[in-house]
């Protein structure tokens, strides 16, 4: 599950063009998204629920189509986008069927507050074209489905990287795509919530280059309190309920996660690398929502 910008997405314009809010091509389907809150601070993750019901009269669809979603300000500026294939994939939508699936999605620390319009549309990986669906659609077969409202950072609860952790680093293709290395063990450290909670986990690693397994150690307080097993390089996104007890009874509270095995890039023929780093997971996000 990725929140990258891909080159050469659905941010490209629909070859062909269609006017604002008009379509002479019959719609192939409805889309429509429910998120699981209204508000949410930056940084913050929320639970999207994508809908599509296929149009009765749609045609079979001869290639996979992805599915684009921009996340515009009050500007129409787009701030980031949840851009992913359907778990049901194009080619085998019927008329009638409903395809329904949650995703979870990461507000990225954006420079912004307000609200922000949800756009929602198909398109070919291999053309662009992005197909005609039914809704409001506000130009370039991109369909306004939701409206989130986005607030400040300092509504969190702050996370404080202590040791085992190597500097941030950020995708070459976009800067909103940030990650921190571990080494074999890292700590977070922030203020006790003294509440139930749930903790966000957002992480992948390279099991291919580590003996084709990696197991991840999550432990609170210095108990273990979950394991996370990584056999391939898809990223991982764990949501773990924390109870007000598991996070002891002090002012502040520690995270670690335990990485088996670690691996040097420069040390593993086939990385073709010359960084000589200890390097355990790639953590995108982690939070502690509070219940």
């Amino acid at each position: 599950m990725k929140q990258h910008v891909l080159a050469g997405m659905a941010i490209l314009a629909f070859l062909g063009g269609c006017s604002r809010g008009s379509d002479n091509e019959a719609a192939v389907a409805t889309p429509a998204v429910t998120l699981s809150q209204a508000q949410a601070p930056l940084g913050s993750p929320i639970e999207v629920t994508y809908r599509f019901t296929v149009a009765g009269s749609a045609p079979a669809l001869g290639e996979d189509y992805r599915v684009f979603v921009h996340f515009l300000d009050s500007n129409e500026e787009l701030m980031w986008t949840d851009d992913h294939t359907p778990p049901v994939p194009t080619t085998t939508w019927k008329p009638g069927q409903v395809v329904e699936y949650t995703r979870t999605v990461f507000v990225p620390i954006y420079p912004y507050v307000g609200d922000s319009t949800i756009r929602v549309g198909l398109y070919s990986p291999k053309s662009s074209r992005r197909l005609p669906l039914a809704g409001d659609n506000s130009g370039q077969r991109a369909y306004r489905v939701a409206t989130l409202t986005l607030l400040p950072q300092s509504e969190n609860v702050f996370l404080i990287y202590k040791d085992g952790w190597h500097p941030a680093e950020v995708a070459r293709d976009n800067a909103a795509v940030e990650w921190q290395w571990t080494k074999r063990q890292a700590t977070l450290s922030f203020r006790n919530p003294k509440r139930d909670a749930t903790l966000y986990l957002h992480l992948d690693g390279r099991p291919d280059l580590a003996g084709g397994r990696q197991r991840v150690t999550v432990a609170l307080a210095g108990q273990p309190i979950d394991t996370i097993e990584l056999t391939g390089p898809d990223e991982v996104i764990r949501k773990l309920p924390v109870t007000a007890a598991q996070f002891g009874s002090g002012d502040m509270a520690d995270l670690t996660l335990t990485v088996d095995p670690v691996f040097v890039p420069a040390r593993v023929p086939a990385a073709a690398s010359s960084d000589v780093r200890e390097l355990g997971v790639r953590v995108f996000h982690a939070f502690i929502a509070p219940r």
